[in-house]
């Protein structure tokens, strides 16, 4: 277990207590759940979780989390991390755990993490997959929280030639809810579907997304599949500056993060700099968009 300065032992000004950093993994139905983070009088992952921690290791425990996911959305590989004073049994905690939590949301490892791992800002990518069928029957009953129903008749051919118009460092305006302060500019490194008999999964991957970003290009590319778009439209809609009223949003329980990668420990610092940078992409004419 590797330990960390932290703050005042309580009553003993000047002593500092060790802490540890602790990455944990986990996995979510977000379907009872408002969101992530914490809202007052609301259930969320964020407080469920931090409730919890905080019961077992006897301390306020605060989250910090690779991704915000919105109300609906479900995780299978989130990663958060957390300090604390405490001593970390790694195995005893998941073990304890699954009796503490509630059964729609886990956590599946925990373990040391290094001082300078960030779940938010250490992360080179995350990876989320959206989840449709075309069964004409709609969704099966035990998959009807995270899959959607769509068409059955969908031109997949002509959806993954709207994906790959995408793919890049390009400003995703038109695709995300705007935030004050927040870049829309990312880098859209995958986009892809797989067919699985009925089952249609979008696989989608980036340095990072902006709020609605994902369910927006699902929701896009699905109507180029559906004949009521080309995949010129989707393309074209790189060139917005402001969210598009054109482009429909799919419905949250459809998604889930499946997982989020990040660098070697030794490289976390300069990570963790990197990804607090203001992007920036270039566009004709010269200047630049973004924030």
């Amino acid at each position: 277990m590797s330990g960390r300065p932290g703050e005042d032992a309580p009553g003993v000004p000047g002593i500092d207590v060790p802490r540890t950093r602790v990455r944990v993994d986990i996995a979510y139905d977000g379907t009872d759940f408002v969101g992530w983070a914490r809202q007052p009088g609301l259930r969320t992952v964020q407080g469920v979780l931090e409730d919890a921690l905080s019961k077992v290791f006897r301390e306020p425990i605060q989250l910090t989390v690779a991704g915000r996911t919105d109300a609906g959305v479900h995780a299978e590989g989130q990663v958060t991390h957390f300090d604390t004073a405490g001593e970390l049994d790694a195995a005893k905690l998941v073990h304890r755990m699954a009796r503490f939590l509630p059964k729609d949301v886990r956590i599946r490892h925990a373990r040391p993490a290094a001082p300078e791992f960030d779940a938010r800002f250490s992360a080179i990518r995350r990876h989320y997959a959206y989840r449709l069928t075309t069964a004409p029957y709609g969704a099966e009953p035990l998959q009807a929280r995270s899959v959607v129903a769509c068409r059955s008749d969908v031109d997949v051919d002509a959806m993954r030639a709207a994906s790959r118009k995408l793919l890049g460092l390009h400003n995703f305006a038109a695709f995300c809810r705007r935030r004050e302060g927040a870049t829309t500019v990312r880098e859209l490194q995958r986009f892809d579907w797989v067919r699985d008999g009925d089952l249609l999964i979008a696989y989608v991957s980036a340095d990072a997304f902006c709020w609605s970003m994902v369910r927006s290009l699902v929701g896009a590319v699905l109507a180029v599949g559906e004949g009521r778009r080309t995949p010129e439209w989707v393309a074209d809609l790189l060139r917005e500056t402001e969210r598009s009223s054109s482009v429909t949003v799919a419905p949250a329980h459809g998604l889930s993060l499946i997982g989020v990668d990040y660098p070697a420990d030794e490289e976390l610092a300069a990570r963790n700099a990197q990804t607090r940078e203001m992007r920036s992409v270039p566009v004709p004419g010269g200047g630049c968009c973004g924030e």
